[in-house]
């Protein structure tokens, strides 16, 4: 894994390359992260150092729910620590134990209704620290059938620029992710029967059931995404995730005669996008499942090479 390298340019017009550093004290690092813990790591803010009982007696840095509405536990450490894995993993297993606790936190801070919406089959560790080792990465995947782990290495370069770069990700498989049923992708589509054929294996969990009318379609796309990046297939409730830290694009799919389609919900903004009628649009401030701004009707593989540019920058700028 690379380093992240970082350059300014001089009043002689020559790059000058900027010496990362590690902040002072752990709270710093905490407390700028969830100023912007939303924009950061796609998670919203529950709660900080929360306590997890005199059995437990741990205290849990933050609490948050992600865009997928997942449980996130996430713990930061000023540099390296042997002992990050374990503490989170600690961690994860007070949250399952805890479920009923959680959701009072989730109703009290995101409103009655929130709570209906979390989504315990892959909850999430975010691990944000200076250095990671091989053992590090090795311990991560461990926990790989229980929760997604990823591993953020973050770098301040004097006092105004933090860095953070994902430098390992391991997607949770749970075993209690039932296949949805026939005719049904995440309850999204026509109430009716239809032929599935399972996903493609570059889709983490391969329990969701595709329709067959749209299986074609959905190969070609979902080779154009995953070749546009290194991107993570989370297979959810409703829709399909691509994402790195934060949800790069999200598959749902219309299986209807009429309107059969495959919408992908881009994280780009449609102001800089032109757009065309009937392949994409501005949903801002129009309710929808999944995340993403700027929506793509693919009905055809002409769709899905047309979408390719909108998809390569949805990746670089995510």
């Amino acid at each position: 894994m690379t380093d992240l390298k970082v350059f300014r340019r001089g009043a002689d017009g020559r790059d000058v390359e900027l010496r990362g550093s590690t902040v002072a004290r752990e709270r710093e690092l905490q407390q700028r992260v969830e100023g912007a813990l939303e924009t950061m790591l796609g998670v919203r803010f529950l709660a900080s150092e929360y306590p997890t009982g005199p059995w437990h007696q741990g205290r849990i840095d933050t609490l948050g729910l992600d865009e997928n509405n997942a449980p996130v536990v996430i713990e930061f450490k000023r540099s390296r620590d042997a002992g990050v894995i374990t503490q989170t993993a600690s961690y994860l297993v007070w949250l399952m134990a805890h479920r009923h606790e959680f959701e009072a936190l989730v109703r009290s801070r995101l409103g009655l209704e929130a709570p209906a919406a979390v989504d315990w089959r892959r909850p999430r560790a975010i691990c944000v620290a200076a250095e990671f080792s091989r053992h590090d990465r090795a311990a991560a995947s461990l926990h790989q059938r229980d929760h997604g782990v990823d591993l953020v290495r973050y770098r301040v370069f004097g006092p105004d620029l933090l860095t953070l770069q994902l430098v390992e990700t391991v997607p949770g498989v749970t075993a209690s992710s039932s296949p949805l049923p026939a005719g049904r992708v995440g309850e999204v589509g026509i109430d009716v029967e239809q032929e599935v054929d399972p996903i493609p294996a570059s889709v983490s969990s391969g329990q969701v059931e595709v329709p067959r009318c749209l299986r074609e379609l959905y190969d070609d796309l979902d080779e154009a995404l995953t070749t546009a990046g290194e991107l993570e297939a989370v297979v959810l409730k409703h829709y399909i995730a691509y994402k790195r830290l934060l949800n790069v694009a999200s598959v749902l799919f219309r299986p209807s005669v009429s309107h059969r389609a495959i919408l992908v919900y881009l994280r780009l903004d449609p102001d800089s996008v032109e757009l065309e009628e009937g392949f994409t649009r501005d949903v801002r401030g129009i309710g929808h499942l999944g995340t993403g701004d700027l929506e793509v009707r693919i009905a055809s593989s002409a769709d899905v090479e047309k979408a390719v540019p909108l998809i390569r920058r949805a990746v670089e700028e995510s």
